[in-house]
């Protein structure tokens, strides 16, 4: 819901960022690779306990996954294969974070199982209507740089963001965190699903 305005004020440092690791021909790729390692590094710390440490982590594997793009742009790089790999990398990161919250601590764990199904919703109705837009030519509006159909929603990169900072910063309200943001996720789903099958089906 909030990506459209979020990509907007971030995107100028992005691009200045991009044209810093362009000098020393850095591949994006590479960005995606570093900024996923770093990501799964937060995740472990999480998982013991070490919240705001795990913050900074995630912070810059948020910072490597707008690099990545903008670096593409740049070098005129952008690829199919590049595009695959973030995605998945992204999916994998925000699911594992779950599950750090999950093993931090016995009392979490049942939140986080529930969490986690909410993420299969909205990752798979984000998805498969991705390789529907591809197959119909159905563009994105609001994100046009993406290198696939980026499909909105309540819940989008920034919000989930949002709650990993606050789980990180608030531990002790994880809980009660995540089972809000759950009922974002799968109001998500729902709009998504609704959304996606009036649009194909009026094709």
């Amino acid at each position: 819901m909030l990506d459209k305005y979020s990509l907007k004020i971030i995107s100028p440092s992005m691009k200045w960022g991009a044209k810093q690791l362009a000098r020393f021909n850095i591949k994006p790729y590479q960005v995606t690779l570093v900024g996923f390692l770093v990501g799964m590094i937060g995740v472990c710390l999480i998982a013991f306990n070490q919240y705001l440490v795990a913050l900074i982590f995630i912070v810059l594997n948020r910072v490597a996954d707008g690099l990545d793009g903008a670096l593409a742009r740049l070098s005129n790089e952008e690829s199919a294969a590049g595009a695959f790999l973030d995605i998945v990398l992204d999916f994998i990161f925000y699911q594992a974070v779950v599950v750090g919250f999950a093993f931090a601590s016995p009392d979490n764990v049942t939140v986080s199982l529930l969490l986690m199904l909410s993420f299969v919703g909205t990752g798979c109705s984000f998805l498969a209507f991705a390789i529907y837009a591809e197959k119909f030519n159905i563009k994105s509006i609001h994100f046009p740089q993406k290198g696939f159909h980026y499909m909105n929603g309540l819940a989008e990169g920034t919000e989930t963001i949002a709650f990993f900072v606050l789980a990180c910063i608030f531990p002790e309200y994880y809980i009660p965190l995540a089972f809000a943001f759950m009922v974002i996720c799968i109001a998500t789903t729902i709009i998504r699903i609704w959304f996606g099958y009036r649009t194909l089906e009026k094709i």
